[in-house]
């Protein structure tokens, strides 16, 4: 079993999350992405979020929130991905960069339209009623 590491940036507002789609995909994802060879999550949240999303993440207010591992979207299953997540604050505005196609809001009704990892934690959040 091969498992992709991932950075991923929680990120809620009034019972939403930030997520994202990359350009020719129809699933969203949390923003972030793998770490180049020794970078540290901090590192790799605020330049994953940085090339995607286009604010700065504060980095004295990273939080870990937890790990979440689930069969990778769109891969053979015996892949699978771990998500080491974060919350954090930010200054800029979020702007689609990079391979990011679109971002969006979204709730918990809308559970089928991200990858499973993403159900995850989308099921996390609103079990602690971050997420409606």
């Amino acid at each position: 079993m091969r498992v992709i590491d991932k950075i991923a940036w929680i990120h809620l507002r009034n019972g939403q999350i930030l997520c994202a789609r990359s350009k020719g995909q129809d699933t969203y994802f949390l923003p972030g992405g793998k770490r180049d060879p020794g970078e540290s999550d901090a590192d790799t949240l605020a330049r994953e979020i940085a090339e995607e999303l286009s604010v700065r993440i504060e980095k004295e207010t990273i939080h870990f929130f937890g790990v979440f591992e689930a069969r990778a979207h769109g891969k053979s299953e015996d892949i699978m991905v771990r998500m080491t997540c974060y919350t954090a604050n930010y200054s800029g505005m979020h702007t689609p960069a990079s391979e990011i196609e679109e971002i969006a809001w979204l709730n918990y009704k809308d559970l089928h339209k991200v990858s499973q990892a993403s159900q995850l934690i989308f099921e996390q959040l609103f079990a602690m009623k971050w997420l409606d």
